[in-house]
């Protein structure tokens, strides 16, 4: 993973759009144009002021502090030649526009280093977060208890915030207990919860019995955060070992997907299948309400998080990930999810707006 750069050390600045870059040539051009009518016009008549631009148009697209310094001197000199070329305006006005460029190269020189240490500050926050978040996803499996298994994490574009995106696979003593979850939130806050729920979810995973059970020891780590109105939807499934049924506690997270000979259904799809999301389970009566459904030899089960479902293409339209899992050829779940990956970021055009997360689990 790249490192942030020290406070130190260059910064490249993020390329204008190309509006933008039309717009600073027009206002050079303007300049340079103001100049040459100075020279050449009547003694009377100055421009000398509209050098004051000239380091404030250096100051736009970088982030070396020397730019706009080394513009703004070379626009102090050039008073000079439009003072002798304009022998009948005041000397005062064309001293005040020395000034006026003075203190204009001053404050753009101090806005570049402003606007690059915070940069540099969110770049540096951005990436520890990154580090932390990817620590906490452990690698899976490729192959567990009869199970083919898949991961496939999508870190959101790099003007995004770093989310909450949660997920693990491990083997316990009531069978494959596999968990994908989301964090409502950004930032370290999401990761620290994130980091909570997966360490409470591999430790109760081991010892409880019931699912219902370690829905309700996540729901009270949440809960015990205290962290405003953070909550986590999450799907918790245990994959016995022997049998074709699979238990699932969906807690206020998205259906998961089954596909069998083609066809592509969502379990448990209906609002009142789901119970509420984790710190929430006190706001409804009764408790975790766990489904069971078949699973058998060669079917495929997808677990995603909304970064997925809620992808956006130009039109605004979102990702149709139950039509486009059903159009894929049969293989296995790592090329599956490859595929996924591929048709979801062509339909983004490339970015995503929000951490996205697939987990692909087969019985052989």
């Amino acid at each position: 993973m790249k490192r942030a750069p020290g406070p130190a050390g260059p910064y490249p600045a993020p390329a204008l759009p190309r509006p933008a870059r039309l717009l600073v040539v027009a206002a050079y051009v303007l300049l340079a144009a103001a100049v040459c009518v100075d020279l050449a016009s009547d003694p009377r008549l100055t421009f000398s002021p509209v050098l004051g631009t000239a380091p404030v148009l250096a100051s736009i697209g970088t982030r070396r502090a020397r730019v706009p310094l080394v513009t703004g001197a070379v626009a102090l000199l050039l008073v000079v030649p439009l003072t002798l070329a304009d022998p009948e305006v005041p000397v005062a006005l064309h001293v005040t526009a020395a000034f006026t460029v003075l203190a204009l190269t001053c404050i753009s020189a101090a806005n570049v280093v402003l606007v690059s240490t915070r940069e540099r500050e969110l770049l540096r926050s951005r990436s520890v977060a990154s580090a932390a978040q990817q620590a906490l996803l452990r690698p899976v499996p490729e192959r567990v208890d009869g199970l083919r298994v898949a991961v496939r994490y999508l870190a959101a574009a790099a003007d995004a915030q770093v989310g909450g995106d949660l997920y693990e696979v491990l083997t316990t003593p009531f069978g494959v207990r596999l968990l994908v979850g989301d964090v409502r939130g950004k930032g370290l806050g999401a990761v620290e919860t994130a980091a909570d729920v997966l360490g409470t979810f591999r430790e109760a995973a081991q010892v409880e019995a019931e699912l219902g059970a370690v829905a309700r020891r996540l729901d009270a780590t949440v809960r015990r955060r205290g962290v405003g109105e953070e909550f986590v939807t999450a799907a918790l499934l245990t994959v016995p070992r022997s049998g074709e049924t699979v238990e699932l506690v969906n807690c206020g997270h998205l259906p998961p997907l089954v596909r069998r000979d083609g066809r592509v259904s969502a379990v448990g799809a209906g609002e009142l299948d789901a119970d509420p999301p984790l710190a929430l389970r006190e706001l409804a009566e009764g408790s975790y309400r766990p489904t069971a459904f078949a699973f058998g030899k060669g079917d495929l089960l997808l677990l995603y998080t909304d970064g997925v479902t809620e992808a956006r293409d130009a039109a605004g339209r979102f990702y149709p990930l139950e039509r486009r899992l059903a159009a894929l050829p049969d293989s296995a779940p790592g090329v599956l999810t490859d595929r996924l990956v591929a048709d979801l970021l062509a339909h983004v055009g490339g970015e995503l707006a929000d951490d996205a997360a697939l987990l692909a689990v087969r019985r052989e």
